[in-house]
């Protein structure tokens, strides 16, 4: 806390008390000085209390007042003036210049030395700094637990947070990677200038204040080229400890974007085993786990399964050098049908559809990926679920099949375990399974059921799907429906097939995983 004229008029010990310039009590201490000049101008720099015993402020009120106007030109924080020798009290002319100009007069007692008033504003002054420097030592342990839980965002989140100041970090070439507070869209813009600016001029950074708000843009560099850019938008210039604030928010994030590739790749070990761990025992997984990847134990998310991705490893390592560079908390597993992503729910369908692209370009493949719904993030599985479940029920002409765009499938077997997957199908399909196995791999009436329902119950075109005479096809039908005694022209029976045969395909799916 400051020391403010206020403040030390009610120090019991000193017994000062605050006579004039009432307005300007709120004033800040920065100093305090004992002179005893006519002009002490020349001998201050600003903020300091000035201490006389009155020796050279004039005999009279327009003397006085002249004194009074040098020190607040002069920018002095209050003046003090003795009572036990020069004067009784303070002289009215000096009072009455307080008064009109603002500046605090402190009356000081006769047992009063000033040099009790110089300790006790010393005192304070180092308390305050002792202070300051705790604060920033606490708040650079909190800058690395908030790296290590939350990675990049957590920690420019902090940052603005603790210098209630907007922040903005973007990459080499001026994407954003992080953006905090309301003047983000202006820091973005000059981080972006100097990133801009530095291939040619190899620009560390620089400083300057427009109408808005002052700037301090600085490279985040690793082996001395620089990774990044942070920006701090804030309405004054930084003072020294906020300035080691972002300092150490700058050596964390070099770390974080120069880590090595070992690094990097024992991480991702550790992701992967975490996910795994996370599908497998849901809220068994210690949530410690969790919080090292960004995540705690309330974070709602969303399950994403990316196919067709090729050799697992370099799947793998492209995917998290893409997701990286956003920093996005993630996690990040091999699956059977390709990649299993975990982000936050806020990342929606058209962020799926960026990361597809983006990963199908440096893989030179063609994916297609599934989201699933929102879950708490011990629920992962079921969203994992959903995922796979779009991918397979939902329009094969997407590249990307949000769960919610599966229609009435999301709400029929939205979160459904294989039980019960196959409690619905087999109550269904039952005897036309019994009969497949019965008969081995000659005749198969589901498949026969599912190509004739997808071909809208036309017989020469399921036949010709299944490279079997359009006879063959009317035979096995009729046999479909003697099996399971229902009429199959009917509209009512079709649906309800339809829907056991997907879920039927969806239970193959899970069972094979």
């Amino acid at each position: 806390m400051a020391l403010t004229v206020q403040r030390l008029s009610q120090n019991a010990d000193l017994g000062l008390t605050l006579v004039a310039g009432h307005s300007g009590a709120d004033r800040v201490i920065e100093w305090a000085h004992a002179i005893e000049l006519a002009d002490p101008a020349p001998w201050i720099t600003g903020g300091e209390l000035v201490m006389t015993t009155g020796l050279a402020i004039g005999p009279s009120d327009s003397e006085q007042f002249d004194y009074v106007t040098r020190l607040v030109r002069a920018r002095a924080a209050a003046l003090a003036v003795d009572t036990g020798m020069t004067f009784d009290a303070v002289p009215d002319g000096i009072r009455a210049a307080g008064d009109a100009l603002g500046l605090p007069v402190l009356a000081v007692p006769p047992h009063t030395p000033f040099i009790a008033v110089t300790r006790a504003v010393i005192d304070d002054l180092t308390a305050d700094r002792v202070r300051a420097v705790q604060q920033v030592v606490d708040q650079q342990d909190k800058f690395a637990r908030d790296l290590l839980r939350g990675g990049i965002p957590h920690l420019v989140t902090a940052l603005g947070r603790a210098l209630s100041c907007s922040v903005v970090l973007v990459d080499a070439e001026g994407g954003a990677l992080s953006v905090h507070g309301p003047d983000a869209g202006r820091a973005l813009e000059h981080a972006r200038s100097v990133s801009r600016g530095s291939g040619r001029r190899r620009q560390a950074g620089s400083a300057f204040a427009d109408e808005h708000a002052t700037y301090l843009v600085q490279s985040v560099s690793v082996a001395r080229e620089p990774h990044g850019y942070l920006a701090v938008a804030s309405p004054a210039a930084l003072q020294p400890e906020e300035r080691l604030l972002v300092a150490h928010a700058m050596a964390l994030l070099s770390i974080e974007l120069g880590k090595p590739a070992k690094v990097l790749d024992a991480e991702q070990r550790l992701r992967t085993v975490v996910t795994q761990a996370l599908v497998n025992l849901g809220p068994e997984l210690d949530a410690g786990l969790l919080r090292y990847f960004g995540f705690d134990e309330d974070t709602r998310v969303v399950a994403i399964t990316v196919t067709n991705v090729g050799p697992a490893l370099p799947a793998l390592r492209e995917t998290a050098d893409v997701i990286t560079r956003q920093s996005v908390p993630y996690l990040l597993s091999p699956i059977r049908e390709g990649l299993l992503l975990v982000v936050s729910d806020d990342r929606g369908r058209d962020w799926v559809v960026e990361l597809v692209a983006r990963l199908g370009a440096r893989l030179e493949r063609t994916l297609r990926a599934g989201r699933g719904g929102t879950a708490v993030i011990a629920e992962t599985a079921v969203s994992l679920r959903q995922a796979r479940a779009a991918l397979h029920l939902g329009p094969t002409q997407e590249t990307v099949v949000d769960f919610s765009d599966t229609g009435t499938f999301s709400m029929l077997f939205g979160g459904r375990s294989p039980g019960e997957l196959s409690a619905m199908s087999r109550i269904v399909l039952g005897p036309l399974e019994d009969y497949d196995a019965a008969h081995g791999s000659s005749v198969d009436l589901v498949t026969a059921l599912r190509t004739w329902l997808r071909n809208d119950a036309h017989i020469e075109s399921a036949a010709r799907e299944l490279g079997v005479h359009r006879h063959t096809m009317r035979s096995r039908m009729a046999k479909v429906g003697q099996l399971l005694g229902r009429d199959l022209d009917s509209a009512e029976v079709r649906v309800e097939l339809w829907i056991a045969v997907k879920a039927r395909e969806l239970l193959d799916v899970l069972e094979t995983d």
